[in-house]
Parts: C-alpha cells; sequence; structure tokens
C-alpha cells in the first residue's frame, strides 16, 4: 500500500468502526490530527502512519483510559509512562468494581424492601425483634399532615454528604415513650435516617441494637398512624409490657413509589420489655 496515499475521514472511520464524529472529537481533544485539510473544502484526510496511532488510541479506550490521558500519553511515548498509566487505570477500574458492587447491594436491599412491604400482613399486631441498624437522629418537634412536612429533615441529612443518599422507604419519625403513654400520637420529636451496611455518611451516627417490639403495619401513611399508635398501646397494657423509648414510624410505601395512596403501606415499632 502507497504510504502516502490519503484516505478521507469516512473511509477512515468505516476501517477502524469509528464515526467521523468521533474522530473530529479525537482532533480537538489533541490525539490526531489529520495528515492533511483541504483549504477550500475543509475535507480531512488521514495517512497511513496515523492508524497505528488510532490502533494505540483504540486499545487504550477500551481499557477504558480517559482522552486527556491517551493524549499525554501520544505525547511522551515512553514504556515506562505507559506502565504507569495502565498501574492507575487498573486502581481506578478496581475502584469502580467495589462502586458498583456497592450499588448492586443497595439494589439488592431496595428490592427486598419493597417485596417485603408489598406482601405485608395488615392491621396485626405482633411481637418481634427489630434487627440492630445504624441511624441518623435529629430531635425535632414537627407535625405531619402531609410527606412535604419531612423535606426539612431531609435536607437535614443530606447537609455536608458527599454523595446523593437513598432515602425512599429510610427515613421515619418517633414519639417519645411520656408522649406516647400520655395519648399524644400526632407531635413527633424524632425524626430518623436508617442507614444500609454500604451507606457511607458524614456524621453523627447512632448504632441501635436489637430490640423486642411491638409493631404493626397498616394501609396509609402518617396521618393514619393515631388510630394504630391507640391499638399498640391497648395491646401493651393487656401484655403488661413497659415502653422502652421512641417509637419508630416509617412509611414502607409511600408517594415517593407509587401515585396510588391506596398502596401506602406504614410500619410502626414501639421498643418494649
Amino acid at each position: 500500500m502507497n504510504e502516502k496515499k490519503l484516505f478521507k475521514i469516512g473511509e477512515v472511520a468505516n476501517m477502524f468502526h469509528l464515526s467521523a464524529g468521533t474522530l473530529r472529537h479525537y482532533e480537538q481533544a489533541g490525539l490526531l490530527q489529520p495528515e492533511y485539510i483541504d483549504s477550500e473544502t475543509g475535507y480531512r484526510y488521514y495517512s497511513i502512519r496515523q492508524f497505528e496511532v488510532l490502533n494505540t488510541i483504540g486499545y487504550l479506550r477500551v481499557l477504558d483510559m480517559p482522552l486527556s490521558e491517551i493524549a499525554d500519553f501520544l505525547q511522551n511515548r515512553d514504556t515506562n509512562i505507559i506502565e504507569e498509566k495502565l498501574v492507575e487505570q487498573k486502581r481506578l477500574i478496581e475502584q469502580k468494581q467495589k462502586e458498583l458492587q456497592r450499588i448492586a447491594r443497595k439494589i439488592d436491599h431496595r428490592i427486598e424492601y419493597l417485596r417485603d412491604a408489598t406482601t405485608s400482613t395488615l392491621d396485626e399486631i405482633r411481637i418481634e425483634m427489630a434487627p440492630a441498624c445504624q441511624v441518623v437522629q435529629i430531635h425535632n418537634l414537627l407535625q405531619l399532615s402531609s410527606y412535604l412536612d419531612l423535606e426539612y429533615s431531609i435536607r437535614k441529612f443530606q447537609e455536608n454528604q458527599t454523595e446523593t443518599l437513598a432515602f425512599l422507604g429510610k427515613v421515619g419519625v418517633g414519639i417519645s415513650k411520656e408522649q406516647m403513654e400520655a395519648g399524644n400520637f400526632s407531635q413527633y420529636e424524632l425524626s430518623f435516617l436508617i442507614l444500609d451496611n454500604e451507606d457511607s455518611y458524614n456524621g453523627q451516627i447512632d448504632e441501635m441494637p436489637a430490640q423486642r417490639c411491638v409493631s404493626i403495619r397498616f394501609r396509609g401513611s402518617h396521618t393514619e398512624a393515631p388510630v394504630y399508635y391507640q391499638k399498640l398501646l391497648s395491646f401493651i397494657n393487656k401484655k403488661s409490657l413497659e415502653i422502652t423509648g421512641f417509637s419508630r414510624e416509617v412509611t414502607l410505601i409511600d408517594n415517593g413509589l407509587t401515585n396510588d395512596p391506596d398502596k401506602f403501606v406504614t410500619e410502626i415499632r414501639i421498643p418494649v420489655a
């Protein structure tokens, strides 16, 4: 093949399974300048000697190396430099793999959480062990007339975080022992965020031990909760149990997951001894 032969940008794109736009992007990024640009038509032409460069670019792109790193290597080609870049690229890929695994585990948690909520037995009081978990807590007074009343607490949880937290089904509210025993079920004094094991949170995290609780799940949201607190209190008194701390009230399914209020599910847990 004649080494002086020039190829149109479309021909080169076809040979290397690229688009003409990609070749122009390589040009703009400083990776590969055309051998010749027609001053009248603006057509770009490439020579055979540039094919090796395109092979190198293609190989490094398969390894997901950024264009800026590829451009740096092409301008300073050396075995030591390419080894350093490959070692660094491997480190970044391993880091991405760990992050993808973390995301996969969070998806598994969400699927498990959603399936558990949609198959809930409703309006049945149970005594159960709530598993240990990590929580972030804010002690504040709030009344919930709609889901929007929780937005301020959610924003407080989000402050100073380096990554977005997945809040669906993880934010709850609580009522103190004293308020529950006094029959006040509409004044919440605690907001909390339940963390997955994979979550990274910048702030105070509290370790909640496994707790014996009385619990109930019902169709509805926080506004329907007072009648179910009354049912739980009656059960607690009947069984001669003692409330040992704040309630834990979480909407397992709410408007964040469905537009149909008839599918909302809320859970209340009250720790007892």
